[in-house]
């Protein structure tokens, strides 16, 4: 990932990107395609509610599946059911390609961040769902290979400590009614 020129002038590279409805492009959804697809060691996100188009979704298997050590972090406790349960029908695929799934377990987790190759990191407004990257006026600061970046990771890093980890045994235990509303969620995308 190449670090735009006039990014570099400052002591601390960081790069402010939005997009939104009235955006020609997808830049922040194209952007985090480009990290997940150019990723080589690992990528840690964190969102409160992921619901991810069929690309980013496939991407992240993909890279879990090549070897980098992909990590999402999500809500244990949720504020809107009905995302928690959409979110939590993503689970299985994503563990079954290599994906780590944790579930923040003090409260609600509000932290957008993502961290990738502990050379980029990805601060903002951003949930990693189809209305923050398509429909809503979002916005982040993209720190580029700066003491800022291991802050992040450093943060997500203590953060996992407090998660569980949901294992594909976790998703098979889970009741046949909460599997139908996970299914049934996943229709009214």
């Amino acid at each position: 990932f190449e670090i735009p020129e006039y990014v570099r002038n400052g002591r601390e590279p960081v790069q402010i990107i939005s997009s939104g409805p009235d955006s020609k492009s997808e830049e922040i959804r194209d952007n985090y395609m480009r990290l997940i697809h150019k990723a080589r060691h690992h990528i840690y996100l964190q969102t409160p509610y992921f619901v991810p188009d069929d690309c980013i979704l496939e991407a992240l298997r993909i890279a879990a599946k090549s070897g980098v050590d992909v990590r999402i972090m999500t809500p244990g406790v949720p504020d809107k059911k009905m995302v928690f349960l959409l979110t939590q029908s993503y689970y299985a695929q994503l563990i079954e390609a290599g994906v780590k799934i944790y579930e923040y377990q003090p409260g609600f987790l509000h932290a957008k961040s993502f961290v990738c190759d502990d050379e980029i990191a990805v601060v903002g407004t951003i949930n990693l769902d189809y209305r923050s990257l398509y429909l809503h006026f979002e916005c982040a600061a993209w720190l580029y290979k700066c003491s800022a970046v291991a802050q992040v990771k450093e943060d997500m890093t203590e953060t996992f400590s407090v998660c569980k980890e949901i294992t594909l045994d976790v998703c098979r235990r889970q009741n046949v009614l909460q599997r139908g509303m996970q299914s049934l969620s996943l229709i009214h995308i």
